[in-house]
């Protein structure tokens, strides 16, 4: 049987560059010596579901410079389709980040990453594709916003599942309240959600304490799966029928950077599967504990039997 020329899931958004201080720093002050590593939380999570054999393709823009071939070649090594990843006559963007065993610290240098354009998504794959997957970071400028927008909502119409992960900072997307509204309409279509504890009350401007509460608005929204996650507590999953808390194992953790996108891409992995959502979730804390026990992308091909329970 010959492989169909379109993905299961289309991860879209920032491609980009990660200079990550080398030691642990609690600022950009601090930190004195930097690694480059490619980075984006929809490249991350395209990359690691590749490494999961899952038939997956991004859609970003990098510039026509060599930080864009460093990083479409990175994408390109883990298995995931970059045909649709486009060469734009603007910078590769770039991130400074602090090394944390916490919550890392960030300055992003946005440039190319922003250009995406309508012409990005083939009709074929937006009428095929079972998860459709995008951020906040994405979504916070044009014309990369409406072009994911109408991609998504064409997507939604053929069957698609929209996903999102909120990773929210009013630095990237200073408008609060039209990233509600987008974000809103976003769930309306019974997306599944993943946000953190931080990102919650960067967008929503309160503590995340009360997770059903959280849980709760967000399904009124017209969410369709919701996952919290909760740092070193665990994280916490819900939709109309079930609810689950899963509490975090004990790790030596050597790199926080990327570790919700790992713990995203083992969840949607699952969900790819048709597994239960308890099952997802600890996919998802599988490939997250793999992610923070190791500096920088995961190294090889992950099997997808060592992350399900």
């Amino acid at each position: 049987m010959t492989t169909p020329p379109y993905p299961d899931l289309l991860a879209v958004g920032e491609l980009l560059i990660d200079l990550i201080s080398i030691d642990f720093s609690d600022s950009l002050e601090d930190a004195c010596d930097f690694r480059r590593l490619p980075g984006g939380s929809p490249a991350n999570l395209a990359g690691n579901l590749a490494r999961l054999g899952q038939r997956v393709a991004l859609v970003a823009t990098v510039g026509g410079d060599d930080g864009g071939n460093y990083l479409l070649d990175c994408v390109r090594n883990t298995g995931a389709d970059v045909s649709r990843v486009r060469r734009a006559p603007y910078p590769t963007s770039l991130i400074l980040v602090t090394r944390s065993r916490a919550v890392s610290r960030f300055e992003p240098y946005r440039t190319a990453d922003q250009h995406i354009l309508p012409e990005q998504f083939p009709a074929a794959w937006l009428q095929r594709v079972k998860v459709f997957h995008t951020t906040c970071f994405a979504l916070s400028l044009e014309p990369a916003r409406s072009s994911i927008l109408a991609a998504a909502r064409v997507a939604a119409q053929h069957g698609a599942r929209l996903s999102i992960d909120i990773n929210y900072a009013d630095k990237l997307w200073p408008d609060t309240a039209e990233a509600r509204r987008i974000v809103a309409d976003y769930l309306s279509h019974g997306a599944l959600i993943k946000c953190s504890e931080v990102d919650w009350e960067r967008l929503y401007g309160t503590p995340l304490d009360d997770t059903r509460a959280a849980t709760a608005r967000l399904l009124e929204m017209g969410a369709g799966t919701v996952c919290l996650t909760l740092g070193e507590r665990g994280c916490y999953v819900a939709n109309a029928n079930e609810a689950h808390f899963l509490e975090s194992r004990p790790i030596d953790v050597k790199d926080t950077t990327g570790a919700g996108d790992a713990f995203w891409s083992g969840f949607l992995s699952g969900w790819l599967d048709e597994l239960p959502l308890l099952a997802c979730a600890k996919a998802g804390r599988a490939m997250a504990e793999r992610k923070l026990t190791h500096f920088g992308p995961l190294p090889g091909r992950v099997e997808r039997g060592e992350i399900y329970e």
